[in-house]
């Protein structure tokens, strides 16, 4: 049966994970879970995505399909500056051996990935609780997606992942306002005289 810590989280580190009340910083809301991508999976990659409460529940799991690499897509409604990441996984030999995370990789796959240098990456200890590893801050401070590479298990022939969650802090993405405008003013462009301006309106410069 899972336990449960009494004691507080350690951060920087990889000890299991014990809040008892959901962390507010917490960013199950803001994953956008619809579209997270599992490739070499005997499930979709949603499953792993569960609420604060569901955690530590051992009954839905993501497992790699035709050997123990495994790769998760997880795409952001928003843009996240990332604190911890937060994962359960194994039992035993099952625990992926380290996981690497790519910032912004929204389409990588395992060809990919092989070229790629990980934004940064951690060796994973065998636990049955939620482990949390602390993120270089700065690396993922503009985060829409995450991708985690488990390029290998522990020493048994599939991977499997039980949770994964994370801490830090979404806001809204300020792309769309600043696009509206500039057309706004493209369009006022196109007219050599606009009705109800002054006749020493000029149009901008292209």
């Amino acid at each position: 049966m899972p336990h449960h810590h009494d004691e507080g989280c350690g951060h920087g580190s990889h000890e299991g994970c014990a809040y008892d009340a959901m962390p507010n910083d917490n960013l199950y809301a803001y994953i956008d879970r619809p579209n997270v991508v599992a490739l070499n999976a005997d499930h979709e990659g949603s499953v792993v995505i569960k609420t604060w409460n569901n955690r530590l529940d051992e009954s839905e799991y993501l497992e790699s399909d035709s050997d123990d690499q495994l790769i998760l897509r997880i795409p952001f409604t928003g843009s996240v500056r990332l604190r911890s990441l937060l994962i359960k996984s194994g039992p035993l030999n099952q625990t992926p051996e380290k996981i690497a995370l790519f910032a912004n990789q929204p389409s990588l796959d395992f060809e990919d990935v092989v070229d790629k240098t990980p934004t940064q990456e951690f060796e994973i200890a065998q636990s049955r609780d939620v482990g949390e590893y602390s993120v270089k801050t700065a690396k993922f401070s503009n985060l829409s997606s995450l991708t985690l590479y488990c390029p290998a298990s522990q020493g048994a022939d599939a991977t499997r992942i039980y949770y994964v969650g994370f801490l830090g802090h979404w806001s809204e993405r300020k792309d769309n306002p600043v696009i509206t405008v500039y057309e706004t003013q493209a369009n006022l462009a196109d007219h050599e005289k606009i009705q109800g301006m002054d006749s020493t309106y000029s149009a901008p410069q292209h």
